[in-house]
């Protein structure tokens, strides 16, 4: 399994704070993005933003990464200053 969590926005978009996801066929957190968006319109429109920051097990990474079975992902918006 792999641990999804959601931050700030995304969290309330979606509802929910994280959940877990069958790692088998997600070779890729894009592949994991794409698989998560076919839950739903909310969930493919909270998704959809190119602008999503994501880390892998705790570390900033990039949609290319490669995931496997343990890994956790976290999900949140663009961070913006003020």
């Amino acid at each position: 399994m792999i641990k999804v969590l959601f931050f700030a926005s995304l969290r309330e978009q979606l509802g929910c704070d994280g959940l877990e996801a069958e790692a088998a066929g997600i070779a890729s957190i894009e592949e994991l993005r794409g698989k998560l968006a076919q839950k739903g319109s909310n969930w493919q429109s909270a998704l959809a933003n190119e602008l999503l920051q994501v880390a892998l097990n705790q570390q900033l990474s990039n949609m290319d990464a490669a995931i496997k079975d343990g890994d956790e992902v976290a999900f949140f918006p663009p961070v913006t200053g003020g």
